[in-house]
């Protein structure tokens, strides 16, 4: 497994991080587990979720499943490097909806901590994420509220997830002005369909020496070989490719062409494409299935050359930074 550094951290991560998503909603605990056991035996030790995660009625239920999971012991917690994320509004003390139990107020990072690590069964969080921007807080109380938790141990850094570029500036410069060392990753919808972070966010993080971790690689599954599946096996594959415009039709066709030529399966090309991108620190693979984890870590070995990657520009063109890319 090739590692590497979170953003200007000394924190060493791998090259892809498991997203638990699904672990819950789609996925039982058992195979949950199962999927979280063979990800640390291939080397896979950065592990993200979120408050949020197992939604509705359920939410928090997708960080007790990796809870329970790291209090089966066995070195697990100490070998993982564990992100979690806050803003989404949880429960109040019924099960209600409930004033300050969302966004980023100091007392809802507090509190929002504080029952994640209950979750979780940690005492410490490596990664807090900011799951979206909060425009209505200061970014003073956020950080003092932030420095309090690094300051008790209840977590290492800080990262934020969908925010635009200006966004990271103005929170790294408010850090600054503390002396704090602010974000360290940003994650963001990047993959060969959707590549406008290229224009901002991406310079801005690599600016600000943040890491990238992209979530969504595959496009909700676009790029996993949708047409190839529609014809295959048609149910849900079917129906999506369906509801493809017809530039998206072309593209993808090209793309799954490409693919086959390479010889590799096109949600592997996509991973691997991502890999190849310098501001990626690990792209986020949300597996249901252990089968599903087998077949992401293949991407890891997939080594695209130079005309490789200018093709896949030409099937799904990208950007420049702005403003080049606005030139006439």
């Amino acid at each position: 497994m090739e590692y590497t550094s979170l953003g200007r951290t000394g924190l060493s991560v791998s090259r892809l991080c498991l997203g638990t998503m699904n672990f819950g909603p789609l996925t039982t605990e058992t195979d949950a587990h199962s999927i979280m056991d063979t990800a640390l035996e291939q080397g896979v030790n950065f592990f993200d979720t979120a408050n949020v995660y197992g939604w509705g009625e359920n939410k928090g239920h997708t960080e007790e499943i990796v809870g329970t999971w790291f209090a089966r012991g066995g070195g697990r917690r100490e070998r993982t490097v564990l992100a979690t994320k806050l803003y989404g509004l949880m429960p109040g003390p019924g099960g209600e909806d409930w004033p300050n139990n969302g966004k980023l107020s100091a007392l809802n990072i507090r509190r929002a901590c504080d029952a994640s690590l209950k979750r979780l069964q940690t005492d410490y969080i490596d990664v807090y994420q900011m799951h979206h921007v909060d425009r209505a807080t200061p970014w003073e109380e956020i950080w003092q509220a932030m420095e309090v938790l690094v300051a008790q141990g209840k977590i290492l850094y800080v990262g934020s997830s969908n925010f635009a570029g200006w966004h990271i500036a103005t929170a790294q410069g408010a850090a600054q002005r503390r002396g704090f060392l602010g974000l360290v990753a940003e994650q963001s919808l990047y993959n060969l369909l959707a590549r406008t972070v290229e224009l901002e966010v991406l310079p801005s993080a690599q600016h600000h020496g943040l890491g990238v971790i992209p979530w969504s690689p595959l496009q909700g599954g676009l790029l996993g070989g949708v047409l190839r599946k529609a014809g295959q096996q048609g149910g849900r594959s079917a129906k999506r490719a369906e509801d493809l415009s017809a530039t998206q039709r072309e593209q993808l066709q090209a793309y799954e062409d490409f693919c086959d030529k390479l010889g590799e399966e096109p949600g592997t090309v996509a991973l691997a494409w991502l890999l190849h991108q310098p501001a990626v620190t690990a792209p986020i693979v949300g597996p249901r299935t252990p089968g599903q984890l087998d077949t992401a870590l293949k991407a890891l070995d997939v080594k695209l050359d130079a005309d490789a990657l200018t093709r896949l520009d030409e099937i799904f063109p990208g950007h420049q930074t702005a403003p080049e890319d606005y030139a006439w």
